[in-house]
């Protein structure tokens, strides 16, 4: 692998003349890039996505091209696509003949080592994957097949990809596009119901007015912060915020922690709230410990909570994605504030559900997530493109973590018929010290966790993560 980049450089798109020598016979395919995709594909902000599956049996790679060809090409245009500029400067996807060749990587180890020695290479070399850039001269995708036995997997499948191909939704929704079902490859995979928002129409006019009035008392409250925090207000430096300028390029480790879904679901059937609530409960206060372990006390830190703003309820397969114009990044933020406590020993922790709770619902009855997105565009078209990826650079830059959830499916999957024991996923290339992703598959919940390498130490965050669940989980149930 390539030594760590300080900064990936996203200004050399290729002219039509360059991507001339790749076309040969392959039909065209222009689309522009959209906004959001392009406000994290430029210099100053450029994402990441990996994606990890840990297979259950050792990998063999012998039909990884038939799989590419026959599954994943199809899936979308983009996947045979670079960026190009046209004569006016805009960014157009623009298809290209790919050499699967050079979308493939299998990485070369001792043979005979342990699988805990394994699982060290694993982790160096996804540290590794986290920094590099995905290269511009050819689709913005690969994939690495790891074939040693680790203590999780006999083998493990990573896909990588540029954020700017698409969002979670849109990236998920392409995979699963190319997996089955384990147990009978002919059925659908089904995924467990989101909660869905209940609005009720309000027939009290007093409460109504009062509604009002709250709505847009939150509306200025919320706006008037997050414009703050975009620009002058920072969150406190702490033991998971180092606050050190281009944080991004700093070398970052990979690690995870897998919870009982059951487990989580039994804690919100004690509490009001959603399972998403007891997630972000479990962070925030795992959080707390950590700092206190750290020796620090009580920071003022915010959380940025990724949302897809598509008006649907469940995946779409790609064809409905493509016919109802979701596919690609539609994506937006909440800022939330993390619960400060002063004396972490003496709290009770389901306070951090409950305040989650609390802060999500009202924010429901706010328009900040509309405000943002119109100032968004308003910026975009005085500014430009750029002067919005620097708005959302420094927004990232600003706060202490920025968490993304993504709901799994329900039963176990195969990836080329390879059964999938777990799976997850990392954005790479946030100005953080910290980065939380979240992801269900059957009755487990991982959490993903980018970490500045040499100030956030892995192996306490995850202990305290751990600690958090198994603190809440005995409170909820009266133990």
């Amino acid at each position: 692998m390539a030594s760590h980049q300080k900064k990936p450089s996203m200004t050399s798109f290729h002219s039509r003349q360059e991507v001339a020598a790749f076309e040969e016979d392959e039909e065209e395919y222009i689309e522009p890039l959209s906004p959001n995709s392009g406000y994290i594909y430029t210099k100053e902000l450029s994402l990441g996505v990996i994606v990890v599956f840990e297979s259950e049996i050792p990998v063999n790679d012998s039909q990884t091209f038939v799989v590419l060809r026959e599954l994943l090409l199809p899936i979308n245009p983009r996947f045979s696509s670079i960026l190009v500029r046209d004569e006016k400067g805009v960014r157009n996807w623009k298809k290209v003949k790919v050499s699967l060749e050079d979308h493939v990587k299998v990485p070369l180890f001792p043979e005979g080592l342990s699988a805990e020695t394994y699982g060290g290479h694993l982790q160096k070399y996804l540290a590794q994957m986290a920094m590099e850039p995905v290269p511009e001269n050819k689709p913005l995708w690969e994939i690495h097949i790891f074939k040693y036995p680790t203590l999780e997997a006999a083998g493990t499948i990573l896909f990588k990809l540029h954020h700017a191909m698409g969002d979670g939704f849109s990236l998920m929704g392409a995979l699963f596009s190319c997996l089955k079902r384990a147990d009978d490859p002919s059925l659908p995979l089904t995924f467990p119901s989101a909660a869905k928002l209940k609005f009720k129409s309000e027939k009290n006019v007093c409460k109504r007015v009062s509604k009002a009035v709250a709505a847009i008392w939150n509306t200025v409250y919320d706006v008037t912060r997050s414009v703050l925090k975009s620009t002058v207000l920072e969150d406190d430096t702490s033991a998971i915020r180092s606050g050190h300028p281009h944080v991004e390029s700093q070398p970052v480790v990979l690690s995870t922690v897998v919870l009982s879904l059951k487990g989580i679901r039994e804690v919100k059937s004690k509490v009001s709230g959603t399972v998403n609530d007891v997630v972000m409960g479990i962070l925030f206060y795992g959080i707390h410990l950590y700092n206190k372990r750290m020796g620090q006390t009580s920071q003022h830190m915010t959380s940025l909570v990724l949302l897809n703003t598509r008006m649907v309820s469940g995946y779409q397969n790609v064809q409905e994605m493509l016919e109802a114009d979701t596919w690609g990044n539609k994506f937006t933020f909440l800022q939330v504030s993390i619960p400060s406590c002063e004396n972490i020993d003496k709290v009770n922790p389901l306070i951090f559900i409950s305040k989650a709770n609390a802060t999500i619902k009202r924010k429901r009855n706010s328009l900040e997530v509309f405000f943002v997105g119109t100032l968004l565009k308003m910026l975009q078209k005085m500014r430009g493109h750029e002067a919005v990826s620097r708005y959302i650079y420094k927004t990232l830059k600003n706060t202490t973590l920025a968490t993304s959830n993504m709901i799994g499916p329900a039963e176990k999957i195969q990836i080329a018929n390879h059964p999938v024991k777990n799976f997850y996923f990392f954005v790479t290339g946030a100005p953080q010290s910290l980065g939380t992703m979240v992801l269900s598959y059957m009755e487990k919940l991982t959490i993903a966790m980018v970490l500045q390498e040499g100030f956030v130490a892995p192996q306490l965050l995850v202990s305290c993560i751990n600690d958090a669940f198994e603190k809440i989980h005995q409170v909820a149930n009266g133990k």
